[in-house]
């Protein structure tokens, strides 16, 4: 809720990664990106000097690396205030990969969001779209809404002869090779090649206790925090691949992006975020793809609407 006289900012981050020029070549993901940049502006009441853009176009100021995207999630997340009901929303357009775990039980790493979910101020939210494969699941933790489908319950594929569609999974064999390529260390610890390769600006996760803890600490209570605020609506479940469409002479587009983007055209008023996903599994499925969006939040988040939308 926002304090009286006080508005709300409406802050964004929108990552789009084509990968040109390389064997995992994409061609929607940066046509995710700006179509969200549009309706943004245009529906959400968002402003061009409160969202940061990261595409691997040549054109591009600000190119998607991992410390240009993590430095400008953290840029988004200082500029927000306690009690505003600020709207922080974070678009992820490329591809997705599954990281070995050396737990048995837990045979894939995540990506995890919520430790930057956590340093929310109070009374804000944090919605992610991430139309990537194994995108199920990335802000850890939170609920699960609109879940898997189990084998039985998927439709079965229509036949689809008109469009070309890419896989965006990236293999994680593929990943461990070009990184012992570029560091020319045989490991099969991704963390060992981060810190080769970017020392201080890898994870906080692969580097070795030198930061000042206390400092960090300290800034992290300088202002009230909560940690039931993030919304994650994710293309596929985190067993399934996302696909990207196009290429040829038809504008390029992720099936998932696309689909949220005709549910958004096609209902005018507020949408409540597990109808917005609702809508686009059904969306997909009448388009013939085999993936199933997912919603991840709380159960307040889940009968809220998009992006806070009135």
């Amino acid at each position: 809720m926002e304090q009286q006289g006080v508005a709300n900012r409406r802050l964004a981050v929108l990552v789009g990664c084509n990968y040109p020029n390389t064997r995992n070549e994409l061609h929607g993901c940066v046509n995710d990106v700006l179509a969200m940049k549009e309706t943004l502006l245009t529906r959400f009441g968002f402003k061009q000097e409160d969202m940061e853009v990261l595409t691997d176009e040549p054109e591009s100021k600000l190119k998607p690396t991992g410390a240009n995207i993590k430095a400008a999630l953290r840029r988004m997340v200082e500029k927000a205030e306690n009690g505003t009901g600020d709207v922080l929303f974070f678009h992820y357009s490329g591809h997705g990969t599954r990281i070995p775990s050396v737990k048995p039980a837990h045979p894939f790493k995540k990506t995890k969001l919520l430790e930057l979910v956590n340093q929310l101020p109070k009374g804000t939210s944090f919605t992610m779209i991430s139309d990537s494969c194994h995108s199920g699941g990335l802000i850890d933790k939170e609920k699960e809404q609109i879940g898997p489908f189990s084998s039985g319950d998927r439709a079965p594929a229509m036949e689809t002869t008109t469009t070309t569609t890419t896989s965006r999974a990236l293999p994680f064999k593929e990943v461990l090779d070009h990184l012992s390529s570029l560091t020319g260390i045989l490991t099969s610890d991704i963390g060992t090649h981060l810190l080769e390769l970017f020392g201080g600006d890898a994870s906080l996760k692969f580097r070795l206790p030198t930061i000042d803890l206390m400092d960090l600490l300290e800034k992290m209570k300088s202002r009230e925090r909560h940690v039931d605020s993030g919304i994650l609506l994710s293309g596929c479940q985190a067993d399934e691949t996302s696909a990207d469409v196009g290429g040829g002479g038809g504008k390029a587009y992720g099936a998932f992006s696309n689909a949220i983007q005709t549910v958004l055209k096609e209902n005018g008023g507020a949408l409540k975020n597990k109808e917005l996903v609702m809508m686009a599994r059904e969306v997909l499925e009448k388009l013939g793809f085999q993936q199933h969006p997912c919603l991840y939040c709380s159960d307040q988040n889940a009968d809220a609407t998009f992006l806070s939308q009135p």
